[in-house]
């Protein structure tokens, strides 16, 4: 008997489909010599300090560092675990052969790793290793298994990792917390969240810093086309007022004029980072959402694998590409033109040397179906419209720049026009952003003009005022995490700088998270912004390999390193102890600073004041205001309750949610207050949870946790 383990349930019945194994059991499912079981994620986990010794159990700054002889792995202490583990470690000593489906990435692997470690499994173990959960890719990956021994450095990475994130996890938290918490507050250090954290305390003081000063810029209008003085800005209103009678009695004249046809590249396909940052921009999508979307997306076979850190596909998908395109009939119009003539083979979308585990986002052949979310079915539209974008001609424009004077003032423009669409057909429907100043400029239509000609002009002062830098949205977060804190642009040298980006693709969102709950950042509109206490807990740090994301960017190239079979395991762990032990030593021996908790406590009160008054003023759902849009009412319909303006809010939350019908009260607790009471009798939820708190994220979707 085979013995097949997969990550969760739903994609273990996808496997037994496939392999004929029909009969359902207690934890698998069996038939034509195969057994299918599965995990719930994470069954296992690394032992706690208490784990190796009862003295851990209390917090002793004379304790540290904690460095166990050997890492050991137990249990995670739930009673479902526990019934399913035991089901697992039944199979494993009755099988011939494991095939591992877990996950196809580097948690994945350690998740599956540390399962069949507990289970004391002696026996030859395969791999299954897909790009999509299709039909087709599950049959295509099970005549290519492979020994499980090609993914021992994958393996060995993600233990790695573990080991790293316990050792300065543990450690760094129990030292900071007991020399400056003041038996007050936990002080969270995490080897990729405090240096996230850094990068935003950074900014915000960079933020709080900045003194805005006014200045003066002189402008002209000739032939209706605004002209900006090429002169550096004006600090006082006197120089500018001088500046403008000066204009007023001198002609304007055409320097040069030079118009440049150029190209604008396609945009690459989606990463997670990619997809991630632009859900945040045009959706205002968290990146946890948006994985926790995409990957609903992967699990009902629309899509191609999604924690992926490239942008490029295989080679060896080339022929499939023109059966996807055709299998994506709602884009029939937008298709159509590519399938006219064979799809290009561009080395901007195939590359094998840029692809490691895993290939691009990308559809596969299964159309969506009509039980999509709205949020599915928006995070689908991205990557169904970057994957045909990557296929059209690129864009041609024209790039036209005009140099002029006034006397002897210089005066410059420049205008952008586009002659051939090519690749934004694709996005010629899609709602525009508001442009800048910038794209302002830039969309002028600016005529001919002859080098030498001369006239009449209007001169005119503009007043502005400098700008602090723009706060971290979850969008530039990811980015500046991508890259270790630099800013960068351009797209080929961001993904030069991948490998010692801060943290991984399929963490990153995680990251944010903790943030979030340990009240380190909070957010407003879409900025992110650091708390007084996350302020504080960075200026207590003094040490800058804790807070630094360049160095931090540098342990993540290593356990690439370690992936790759460049770099020890072991190695890694040393170094990391090495640090954890100098950095012990110096804490304990340095001076204690007062960190002070800082609670919002006015905005508690403020809660408490509203909320009655909400539920006596609206009775009735045609009353209530939708919470989401603040502009349209409610209304109840015959299954669920929504805005009255749904079709362009979006706005409906169901009677029955994951299989438990809610009353009109539950149903009212959660449009006012955004969470139910406890409740039971789920009994479809995705994760099996059957009883929890119901609640609506910032995007409006259902929470159940």
């Amino acid at each position: 008997m085979k013995l097949c383990i997969a990550e969760k349930p739903s994609v273990a019945r996808d496997i037994a489909k496939v392999l004929g194994a029909t009969m359902p059991k207690q934890g698998y499912m069996e038939g034509n010599g195969y057994c299918v079981t599965w995990t719930f994620g994470h069954l296992c986990t690394l032992k706690e300090p208490h784990d190796y010794g009862p003295q851990y159990k209390s917090w002793n700054l004379f304790l540290l560092p904690i460095i166990p002889q050997s890492f050991g792995i137990k249990l995670i202490s739930n009673k479902g675990v526990e019934n399913q583990f035991k089901v697992i470690e039944k199979l494993v000593s009755e099988c011939d052969e494991v095939i591992n489906c877990g996950d196809a990435g580097q948690e994945g692997e350690l998740i599956q790793r540390w399962v069949l470690q507990k289970a004391k499994c002696d026996k030859p173990v395969q791999r299954l290793w897909i790009s999509s959960l299709t039909e087709e890719a599950i049959k295509e990956g099970f005549q290519k298994l492979k020994p499980a021994e090609d993914y021992k450095n994958l393996y060995l990475a993600g233990n790695a990792r573990a080991i790293g994130d316990w050792l300065l996890g543990i450690n760094a938290t129990r030292l900071f917390t007991k020399k400056f918490g003041g038996n007050k507050a936990v002080l969270s250090i995490g080897r990729v969240q405090t240096p996230t954290l850094a990068m935003l305390v950074q900014r915000q003081k960079e933020i709080d810093a900045f003194s805005t000063e006014e200045y003066w810029e002189l402008k002209t209008k000739y032939r209706d086309v605004i002209f900006n003085a090429a002169i550096d800005r004006l600090k006082t209103l006197d120089r500018a007022e001088k500046g403008l009678e000066y204009l007023k009695i001198n002609p304007f004249e055409i320097v040069s004029f030079e118009i440049k046809e150029g190209k604008e590249k396609n945009p690459r396909l989606f990463d997670l980072t990619g997809l991630q940052v632009e859900a945040n921009k045009k959706y205002g999508y968290s990146a946890d959402n948006t994985l926790k979307y995409i990957q609903s997306l992967y699990e009902k076979k629309h899509v191609t694998y999604p924690r992926v850190d490239t942008t490029y596909l295989s080679e060896s998908l080339y022929p499939k590409i023109s059966g996807i395109l055709q299998s994506m009939v709602i884009y029939k119009d937008l298709i159509s033109p590519l399938l006219e003539q064979p799809i290009p083979k561009s080395k901007a979308v195939f590359d094998d040397a840029k692809v490691t585990d895993h290939h691009a986002i990308i559809p596969t052949e299964v159309p969506p179906s009509q039980n999509l979310t709205r949020e599915e079915k928006l995070i689908y539209d991205l990557i169904a419209k970057r994957f045909i974008a990557v296929f059209y001609p690129e864009c041609k424009i024209s790039n036209t720049l005009v140099e002029a004077k006034v006397g002897t003032i210089p005066f410059k423009t420049s205008g952008k026009q586009i002659l051939e669409p090519g690749w934004r057909t694709v996005y010629a429907k899609d709602a525009k952003e508001e442009p800048s100043e910038k794209d302002k400029d830039e969309e002028q239509t600016i005529p001919e003009f002859k080098v030498g000609e001369s006239g009449t002009h209007e001169p005119m002062i503009h007043q502005g005022k400098t700008s602090p830098p723009k706060p971290y949205t979850e969008a530039t977060l990811l980015r500046a995490m991508e890259t270790a804190g630099k800013q960068v642009d351009d797209e080929e040298l961001r993904e030069m700088l991948k490998n010692n980006g801060i943290g991984r693709p399929s963490t990153r969102a995680n990251i944010i998270e903790t943030l979030f709950k340990r009240k380190y950042i909070e957010k407003k509109r879409k900025n992110l912004i650091a708390t007084q206490t996350g302020i504080q807990l960075i200026d207590t740090i003094e040490d800058e390999l804790l807070k630094s994301p360049e160095l931090t960017g540098e342990w993540e190239l290593k356990l690439r390193k370690i992936e790759s079979g460049e770099y020890e395991a072991n190695q890694f762990k040393d170094e990391l102890i090495q640090m954890v032990t100098e950095l012990t030593k110096k804490v304990v021996d340095g001076k204690a600073k007062v960190f002070t908790l800082h609670e919002e406590k006015e905005e508690v009160k403020e809660k408490k004041k509203r909320e009655p008054s909400v539920k006596k003023e609206l009775q009735t759902w045609e009353e209530m205001q939708c919470p989401k849009c603040k502009q349209n009412n409610l209304m109840k319909g015959k299954t669920a309750v929504g805005c009255s303006d749904f079709k362009n809010c979006g706005f409906k939350v169901s009677f029955d949610i994951f299989g438990k019908k809610l009353s009109d009260k539950q149903l009212m607790d959660l449009v006012l207050k955004g969470k139910t009471s406890k409740l039971k009798g789920f009994t479809t939820h995705p994760e099996s949870l059957t009883e929890g708190i119901i609640s609506l994220s910032p995007e409006f979707t259902i929470i159940l946790s």
